[in-house]
């Protein structure tokens, strides 16, 4: 590589126009601008004791991982239970635990996949209480940019599964069409030829579909080189909420990797339930979903399955 191209190399720990872009070569002039630093951006909501909050310091944790994972769930519960009385204070107790729960458990040893699983639940149950909550637009908008920060700068990354609910958590079509016009450019030039990775590309994607801008949303994703199903469940998603289950489940079938099977499996099967088509969700997917080591743990797997999506009496088991 020759002096000028060595100079328009981004990287995400020197001169960072970008800050979540790593190791791309990009022109200077091309470079979307990086959004403002919100670190340290304060609540705009009356201040609440939690019990959580002293606990979730940077590096609190050390690397076994059981402590960590009760703290979690601790905090998750306590959440909840204030989510009963004041929705609000609740939504803005779940940012303050997703601000910090990344750095509060980075010397975890997570070589087991528990902590990352329990972060993950974590994040499932904290996303609805905060989308959920009647919450003020400039509220809402603050605890989008202290989200979004939190999200910046996760190196490991622990909460980047949080980028996947940006549309839902931006509660609005008009703030998700704002974050979605703020994080396209990046987008564009992280799928493009030149490559890169935006840490921002899910949740750019999610804006889009919550907004119902469908055809920027197909823009993007032919423009992503590798198809991966992590960015292409969207195209599926967008689908779905246009009303077009099979043409969704045909769409999904078509992308992913060799890895992704089980994640697509598991999509369309949740489509075909939703939408009462049992049978063929059954027929098409029960297998790959609830498939074990060998043949039979898979057909003794599969009516355990059944029993937990409620559908007994259908099935007669």
């Amino acid at each position: 590589m020759d002096n000028e191209s060595e100079n328009n190399v981004i990287s995400i720990r020197t001169r960072k126009p970008l800050g979540a872009y790593i190791n791309c070569e990009v022109i200077p002039d091309e470079v979307p601008q990086k959004r403002k630093s919100n670190k340290g951006k304060k609540s705009l909501l009356p201040s609440y004791e939690w019990e959580f909050k002293p606990r979730f310091r940077r590096s609190a944790f050390g690397w076994k991982s059981h402590p960590a994972i009760t703290r979690i769930k601790q905090a998750v519960t306590e959440i909840k239970k204030v989510a009963k009385k004041d929705p609000v204070i609740a939504a803005e107790g779940a940012v303050i635990l997703l601000e910090r729960l990344s750095s509060a458990i980075e010397q975890v040893d997570g070589s087991s996949g528990s902590i990352g699983s329990a972060v993950n639940n974590a994040i499932r149950e904290l996303v609805p209480l905060i989308a959920d909550a009647d919450a003020d637009p400039a509220v809402r908008n603050n605890w989008l940019e202290r989200l979004w920060d939190a999200i910046d700068q996760d190196d490991i990354p622990y909460i980047e599964n949080l980028g996947d609910h940006w549309g839902e958590l931006c509660a609005s079509k008009e703030l998700a069409s704002k974050w979605a016009d703020e994080m396209m450019n990046a987008v564009r030039l992280a799928f493009s030829e030149r490559g890169g990775f935006f840490k921002g590309s899910s949740a750019c994607l999610s804006a889009l579909v919550f907004a119902e801008r469908f055809d920027d949303l197909w823009q993007l994703l032919e423009a992503e080189r590798h198809k991966m199903w992590h960015y292409q469940q969207f195209g599926s998603m967008a689908l779905v909420k246009q009303g077009k289950i099979s043409e969704a489940i045909e769409f999904a079938e078509g992308c992913g990797g060799l890895n992704d099977g089980l994640s697509v499996a598991s999509t369309c099967e949740q489509l075909l339930l939703e939408a009462g088509r049992y049978e063929e969700a059954y027929e098409r997917y029960a297998h790959v979903v609830n498939g074990e080591n060998s043949y039979l743990a898979t057909y003794r797997r599969i009516p355990r399955s059944i029993r937990q999506l409620g559908l007994r009496e259908y099935w007669m088991i």
